[in-house]
């Protein structure tokens, strides 16, 4: 139940009672300098990342009410929750064990450093579940005055993160391509998504400092606003500076970067993930915004790229077959087959020869410019006595 440690004591603790710790506060490890209860960081410019306690998480979604859940994910849960402003916010807990919890502290270090519009915004957040609920103790060491036994229950490694969002209300991408109801997702804002997440990746590579890969880019990671503006999400498979750019260990815990149908093949033959990883899924991804299929077919255990190689292949001329069939003659053609040729140069086999998000975010606004760019408002002329 307990591990026990030796340490050496240099003379700080005089007492029993000083031996024994209360609840730590760990802080985010790039800002030591950082007051506890709130940080700057991704929320945008001037504004607030506020760092909760526990309780407070639990108060805003009800102790985690099953009726609050509003999406599930392999390692965490998502809950709606209303905060003291009346504003809604979407609270995301990680579950508790030791590769979650990395996920957790990787995802909510990259987001603290990042502000985009079409970035989720991070409100707040909380750490400090598992130092919260266990007690340090530290005990002489019997056979030597100069060293003390530290115990602590082994759960307080199984801690859990909690992230506060913004909330999107229109859902993600993924359900409004194949969710099945309603309405096809117009054509001009397929258009106008794909180009806000290119800029968002950008934004990634060639804004950050240090870079900033996503590593897992799909339809599911894409969430729509109350406008339909595209904020990508999900970081927990970010990579940044020198660790975007080297394998990781090959060994049987690694986990792979990425979701079925948008794994770089490159990246699953030589374990190296770069920004061109992020560039291959986006392709996948442009490729389901104009096809309307899935990125991997379960049932028939096939890629989306696989499906639409000939199409890929010749976009002039194959292009116009298959667009979304629910779209029927509502398109632009000219549009479909430029973003067809972006698509294939994206998950092209060498990464060395596939664009960068700045070429692909210029590509997509020249040859889509008239679903990605905003409408402008022409204002009546006047009459020439000013009236």
């Amino acid at each position: 139940m307990f591990c026990g440690y030796r340490i050496p004591l240099w003379g700080c603790c005089r007492t029993a009672d000083d031996w024994e710790f209360g609840p730590a506060h760990p802080r985010i490890g790039d800002s030591p300098g950082t007051p506890p209860e709130k940080e700057k960081g991704g929320g945008g410019i001037g504004d607030k990342v506020h760092r909760y306690r526990w309780r407070q998480i639990e108060s805003l979604t009800g102790k985690f009410a099953p009726d609050a859940v509003v999406g599930e994910g392999g390692s965490s849960t998502v809950y709606l929750a209303r905060l003291p402003d009346a504003s809604l916010a979407a609270v995301k807990l990680h579950r508790p064990s030791e590769r979650f919890h990395r996920a957790f502290r990787q995802e909510l270090d990259v987001l603290l450093r990042l502000r985009h519009p079409h970035i989720v915004r991070l409100l707040g957040y909380c750490d400090d579940r598992g130092w919260a609920r266990n007690r340090v103790r530290i005990r002489p060491f019997p056979s030597s005055p100069n060293l003390a036994l530290i115990s602590w229950p082994r759960a307080i490694a199984e801690e859990e993160g909690v992230l506060v969002l913004e909330y999107e209300p229109n859902g993600s991408l993924h359900e409004k391509l194949h969710g099945g109801g309603g309405t096809a997702l117009p054509w001009a804002r397929r258009m106008a998504v794909a180009h806000q997440v290119a800029r968002a990746l950008e934004y990634l590579h060639d804004g950050c400092d240090p870079t900033v890969i996503h590593g897992d880019v799909k339809a599911a990671n894409v969430l729509l606003d109350g406008g339909m503006e595209a904020k990508l999400c999900d970081f927990g498979s970010a990579r940044a500076g020198f660790s975007a750019a080297v394998a990781p260990p090959r060994s049987g815990r690694a986990m792979a970067v990425g979701s079925p149908g948008y794994i770089d093949p490159y990246y699953l033959r030589t374990g190296m993930v770069s920004k061109k990883s992020d560039v291959y899924s986006f392709g996948v991804l442009l490729l389901e915004i104009v096809t309307g299929e899935e990125a991997f077919d379960a049932q028939r255990e096939l890629r989306l790229t696989a499906a639409m190689a000939a199409a890929l292949r010749s976009p002039g001329e194959r292009g116009a077959k298959v667009v979304d069939a629910r779209l029927g003659e509502e398109y632009d053609a000219g549009e479909a087959a430029a973003a067809l040729t972006v698509a294939a140069m994206c998950v092209g086999d060498n990464p060395g020869l596939r664009p960068s998000m700045t070429e692909v975010v210029k590509m997509l606004r020249e040859t889509a410019a008239a679903s990605v760019a905003p409408p402008v408002a022409v204002m009546p002329a006047k009459a020439k006595d000013g009236r």
